[in-house]
């Protein structure tokens, strides 16, 4: 089978890899063209596009990068026309790929989605779209499932993947790791800060911020594989911070809290059990009307799978100094932490068993050839 897949940021890729690796254990005559990132390229070599030049986030931004977005749009319908697939997978980026579902559909290509669009925080009126243009749907939140039978879709439910990712994850014994990035004995304070240029700018500098308030622990970023050490070197002003590129899991796996950008590495985080504060902060329009669109009760996908604020977050002005240091403190020790620990395993039962990608890969084979 020939299969042309769409991921458009960090997570994208890495379920995506996942996926791919899953493919070519069901279809010994996988053939893959894609847009993703550095994970899917191992699978697969190279990309069309990669998602760095696709990720643009907030409404302002979109507004600001117009012209690039449509023109990736146009070569991309152009793209699949020549390749001629057996099945367009689209994961999540929904902006992006609805626009090239409802292309696909239109010349009989078969559209399968994997990982819903969150349409059940804003804009559900997309189902439309998507019960139009999408022949199947996989989703990985238990909560997904329901709310398209509201609406008359059954949908696939697959389970989380990143419960695979963080359980193949084999553990480097603590002295070595430390060893290996010039670490000191302290306990380790993780800042995942985000992949894209514009989210670190507004939350890396608050969050390196506390590192005044916490001598007795070293801080350690989280470099994204997209981008380069230097380009983190604006940020770090003591040379006690340390950079950690592209190894967010070894870094999470001996890490004793982590401050967080919102985004999938809040759940990432919250299944390798470190306790966490979620940060937000957007540009000021994007945020406004944002607020006024979404109607969910928080931004985190620990907070919205448990369905209660398991994890704290810190959006716009409360995300500033003086609280990230409160919060802080209260999941280090004590019955913060001890209560945000129970939660994240209650949270992991609920996501369910391990097996998402294969689950999904052998659905889709199944699919394809009925």
């Amino acid at each position: 089978m020939k299969y042309y897949i769409i991921a458009g940021e960090a997570s994208g890729d890495l379920h995506g890899a996942n996926l791919m690796k899953a493919l070519k254990e069901e279809d010994e005559k996988a053939d893959f063209r894609f847009w993703g990132g550095d994970l899917m390229t191992e699978q697969a070599g190279k990309p069309v596009k990669h998602y760095r030049d696709l990720a643009f986030m907030g409404f302002a931004e979109v507004i600001m990068n117009l012209k690039t977005i449509l023109g990736n749009i146009s070569f991309c319908k152009n793209d699949i026309l020549k390749t001629k697939p057996d099945v367009l997978i689209l994961i999540d980026y929904p902006g992006f790929n609805l626009r090239i579902a409802e292309f696909a559909k239109k010349n009989n290509i078969k559209v399968y989605y994997y990982i819903s669009p969150q349409i059940w925080a804003w804009k559900e009126g997309r189902i439309k779209e998507i019960k139009k243009n999408v022949d199947k749907m996989f989703v990985i939140l238990p909560f997904e499932k329901d709310f398209y039978s509201k609406h008359n879709l059954e949908v696939d439910f697959v389970g989380h993947p990143l419960i695979d990712a963080v359980n193949s994850r084999t553990r480097i014994d603590d002295e070595t790791f430390r060893k290996e990035f010039n670490l000191d004995e302290r306990p380790i304070v993780a800042i995942l800060p985000g992949s894209r240029t514009q989210e670190i700018k507004k939350s890396l500098p608050l969050m390196l911020s506390v590192k005044e308030n916490f001598d007795n622990y070293q801080f350690v970023i989280a470099g994204a594989p997209s981008l380069g050490v230097d380009y983190y070197q604006q940020f770090i002003k003591d040379n006690q911070v340390k950079l950690i590129s592209n190894r967010t899991y070894d870094l999470l796996q001996h890490s004793e809290a982590a401050l967080v950008t919102s985004g999938t590495a809040t759940l990432e985080t919250a299944l390798f059990r470190v306790p966490e504060i979620v940060c937000y902060r957007a540009n000021f329009i994007s945020y406004y009307i944002g607020k006024k669109l979404i109607k969910i009760d928080y931004i985190s996908l620990v907070n919205l799978i448990m369905d209660s604020e398991v994890v704290t977050e810190l959006i716009q002005d409360e995300f500033n100094t003086k609280r990230l240091t409160s919060e802080l403190k209260n999941i280090l020790v004590g019955d913060g932490r001890r209560s945000m620990l129970e939660n994240f395993d209650k949270l992991i039962s609920i996501l369910g068993g391990s097996g998402a990608s294969a689950k999904t890969a052998q659905l889709m084979v199944k699919y394809l050839n009925e």
